[in-house]
This record gives C-alpha cells, sequence and structure tokens, in this order.
C-alpha cells in the first residue's frame, strides 16, 4: 500500500495532519531553515493525542551535514531523547567534507535506533552525495532503513529517473521515499513512473501574522505569512495516495 508522510513544523502541523487522515509524519522545528531537531513538548504531545507514527528530525543547525564533534555529540543525546519519549523513527544525515557518508557517525546513529527497535532515516544529505549508487550501497552495508530524496535535483520532478532507477536496484534493500515538490498534481504521475510506495510532502499553505513586520523591524521569511500544514490539502493527498490504490 502506498503511504504518505507528511512534513511537520510542530503540534498544530502534526493535529492537521492527523484529522487529514495521515498516518505518518516527520516532525520538525524551524521548516524555514529546512527542518531542525523538534522539542520534546511537541513530540509528547502528538503521540498523547494521535496514533501517529513520528519520525523526528535529528539536524541541530541550518546549512550543510558535516558536524563538529560538538555538533554531534548534541545530535547523539537528541536521538536518545526523542526515542525516550516515543519518537518511531530519527532522520538524519552525517557527511564528509568530500560528500560522502561519515560512516562513523551514521553507524552510531543507526545503532542507537535500532537498539530501541525504531526506523533509521537517512534525510536528503543524500541529494548532496556525488554518486547515488556508491551512497545508497554504504547506506545499506550500514543499516539505514529509509532514504528521503528528491533524486539528487531540487524536486522529485526534476529527479524521478534516478528515483526510479533506485527504486528498480535497490528498493527490496531499502525503502525509497521521495520528497520534494510533491503535491496532488503530480503525485499520481511520480508514484507510477518511478514505482515507489511512499512519498513526502509539505501539504503547506500560508497564513498571515500581521505583528511579523512593521515599518521598521521584520521578523519574516516570507512577507508577513508562516507556512502550515492544509487538512485539506492532506485529505486530497491521501484521498490520491493511499484511498486512489494507485497501481505501480
Amino acid at each position: 500500500m502506498n503511504k504518505l508522510e507528511v512534513c511537520c513544523g510542530g503540534y498544530e502541523d502534526a493535529m492537521n495532519a492527523y484529522h487529514g487522515g495521515a498516518k505518518r509524519i516527520e516532525l520538525n522545528s524551524a521548516l524555514a531553515l529546512g527542518g531542525l531537531t523538534p522539542t520534546i513538548a511537541s513530540l509528547e504531545l502528538i503521540k498523547n493525542n494521535t496514533d501517529l507514527e513520528v519520525i523526528c528530525m535529528v539536524r541541530p543547525r541550518g546549512a550543510g551535514f558535516v558536524y563538529n564533534e560538538l555538533q554531534s555529540e548534541q545530535m547523539i543525546i537528541e536521538a536518545e531523547e526523542l526515542l525516550e519519549h516515543g519518537a518511531d523513527g530519527i532522520a538524519f544525515g552525517f557527511l564528509d567534507p568530500d560528500g560522502k557518508i561519515n560512516s562513523a557517525r551514521t553507524s552510531e546513529m543507526v545503532s542507537i535506533i535500532h537498539s530501541y527497535g525504531k526506523t533509521a532515516v537517512f534525510h536528503r544529505a543524500f541529494d548532496v552525495c556525488d554518486n547515488p549508487d556508491a551512497t545508497i550501497h554504504r547506506l545499506i552495508e550500514l543499516g539505514v532503513d529509509r532514504v528521503l530524496t528528491s533524486g539528487m535535483k531540487s524536486t522529485v520532478s526534476e529527479g524521478v529517473q534516478l528515483i526510479k532507477e533506485l527504486q528498480e536496484k535497490y528498493g527490496n534493500q531499502i525503502e525509497i521515499l521521495a520528497g520534494s515538490g510533491i503535491n496532488e498534481t503530480n503525485v499520481v504521475d511520480i508514484i507510477h513512473y518511478t514505482g515507489i510506495h511512499q512519498v513526502h510532502s509539505s501539504c503547506k499553505n500560508w497564513r498571515a501574522d500581521p505583528t511579523t513586520a512593521n515599518d521598521h523591524v521584520s521578523f519574516g521569511y516570507n512577507g508577513i505569512n508562516y507556512d502550515y500544514v492544509d487538512k485539506e490539502k492532506v485529505k486530497r493527498m491521501v484521498s490520491l495516495i493511499e484511498e486512489g490504490n494507485i497501481s505501480n
């Protein structure tokens, strides 16, 4: 069965995803930075009030994925705390400066996640690596369960050929989760073409907060608007993906 994973920035987003019919979310904070580690409070609220499968992002800052000792130490402790408080999996990515997988850090994180019996997800750090086949081989060797990818392009629509190849070659060894730019206008074609069984989407809309800026100060990143998960968009995506019985 095909599955939708909704990218959420907090408790409200998760509740909108849940009421829209989603079964799994990726929980973040600071989505304007590409998603950072969420709070324990948001995770506990979600687990106490829904039956959602919650994959938690572990990412200590914006930009890339080469982390120093202090940042790496923080990530390991964040992962352990999230798992202790009910996370169903952890999304993470450790790279070396040359764009290859940091095997030692990745192995350590996978071991921690699997010690809780949960899912290890390597996020879109994959998309800035230089060799897709060598990279996914290494992730499989390291025991990663799932990789989130846009096919090494800005959006899945641009990267569909690589996603199709990854699914055909490695889909029986590691789950391929496609994400970036997937919405109700393209999701059916993407699933048909690539043969994947799960997609990651923000299902987002925008809401204004008039206190974002005035004539002298601005805290904005999209005018005076902030993004949120739109329940109606989730409903339509679930209908297309899960209830529509798309066959590959």
